[in-house]
C-alpha cells in the first residue's frame, strides 16, 4: 500500500483509467471495422511525429499527434480517392513516418533523445498533463459516442447498409480516424509505439468472449484495459520489468483465460442438454 503514497504511482493509476476508457471505445470501432492494420499503421507512423519535436525542439507528443491525425486522412483519402489499395495506403504512411522520425532523432542536435519510453512504455513517466489529456478525450469520445451511436454501429458493421440509411459515412470514418489517431498518441506512455497496437484490440477480442453487442463490448473491454493495465503495472514493480510489456502479456493471457472458461462452460452446457446414458 506504501506505493499509493507516491505521486507517480497515482498518476499511472488515473491513467490507466482515462485511457482504458478510451482505448475501450476506440478498440471496439477498429475490432469491429477491421481496422486493426490501419491502427498499426497509424501508430508506427506516429514516430515521424516524434522525431519532428525532437529535430524542432517541439513537446513530441503534440507533434506525434499532429502527425498521426495527418497520416490517419492521409491513408482514408489514398484509399478512397485515390484508387490506391488500403494496404499499400498504410505502407506507405508506415514507412514514411518510421523513415521520419528516425532521420530527425539522429540529426536532433544536443543529446540523443530516450526513445525507450515511447518506443517501449513506461506507465510512470504519466504526468498530470497525460491525464488531463486523456480524461479529455474520454469525454469528447463518450458524448461523440452518445450522440452518433447508431450511426458509429451502423459503419462499423455494414457502411454500404448505412448508406442507403442517409448515414454521413464520411463524416463518421474521419473523426473516428481523427480520434484514432489521438487515442493512439495520448496511450505510447502506457506500453509504446511496438506494442500499442494491443492495447486496443486484445481487450475487445477477451469482451466479445462474452457478448457480441456493442455496448457491451465498450464496457468490458474498458475494464479489461484497466484491470489489465493495473496488474501489469503492480507485477512489473514488483519482478522490476518493463511495465509496457507486462501490461500487454497480462491483457493476453486474460484473452486466453476467457477462452478457456468459455470452452469449459460450453461443454458444461452440451453435457447438460445431452446426458449420457448407462446400462
Amino acid at each position: 500500500m506504501e506505493l499509493f503514497d507516491y505521486a507517480f504511482f497515482r498518476n499511472a493509476l488515473w491513467g490507466s483509467l482515462f485511457a482504458g476508457i478510451a482505448c475501450g471505445m476506440i478498440g471496439t470501432y477498429v475490432v469491429s471495422r477491421r481496422l486493426v492494420f490501419i491502427s498499426g499503421g497509424i501508430t508506427h507512423a506516429s514516430f515521424g511525429g516524434l522525431g519532428i519535436g525532437f529535430y524542432f525542439g517541439l513537446n513530441p507528443i503534440l507533434s506525434a499527434m499532429g502527425f498521426s491525425v495527418l497520416s490517419a486522412f492521409g491513408i482514408e483519402w489514398l484509399s478512397t480517392k485515390q484508387g490506391v489499395r488500403e494496404d499499400s495506403a498504410i505502407a506507405v504512411f508506415w514507412s514514411l513516418g518510421m523513415a521520419i522520425g528516425i532521420i530527425l532523432t539522429f540529426l536532433s542536435p544536443g543529446y540523443a533523445p530516450n526513445l525507450s519510453e515511447y518506443l517501449f512504455g513506461n506507465i510512470l513517466t504519466i504526468t498530470k498533463t497525460d491525464i488531463w489529456a486523456l480524461l479529455t478525450l474520454s469525454v469528447l469520445l463518450a458524448m461523440f459516442f452518445l450522440t452518433h451511436y447508431q450511426a458509429i454501429v451502423s459503419v462499423s458493421f455494414d457502411i454500404e447498409f448505412a448508406k442507403t440509411r442517409r448515414i454521413s459515412t464520411r463524416f463518421i470514418e474521419y473523426t473516428m480516424m481523427f480520434f484514432i489517431a489521438v487515442t493512439i498518441v495520448l496511450s505510447i506512455r502506457l506500453v509504446g509505439i511496438v506494442l500499442l497496437m494491443s492495447l486496443i484490440t486484445v481487450p475487445q477480442m477477451t469482451a466479445n468472449v462474452f457478448t457480441v453487442k456493442y455496448s457491451h463490448i465498450i464496457y468490458l473491454s474498458s475494464a479489461f484495459s484497466f484491470v489489465g493495465c493495473i496488474v501489469g503495472l503492480f507485477l512489473s514493480y514488483y519482478l522490476n520489468v518493463p511495465s509496457g510489456a507486462f501490461i500487454i502479456f497480462v491483457l493476453i493471457l486474460m484473452f486466453f483465460i476467457a477462452k478457456a472458461i468459455k470452452s469449459i462452460d460450453k461443454k458444461s452446457k452440451k453435457r447438460t442438454r445431452n446426458p449420457s446414458t448407462g446400462d
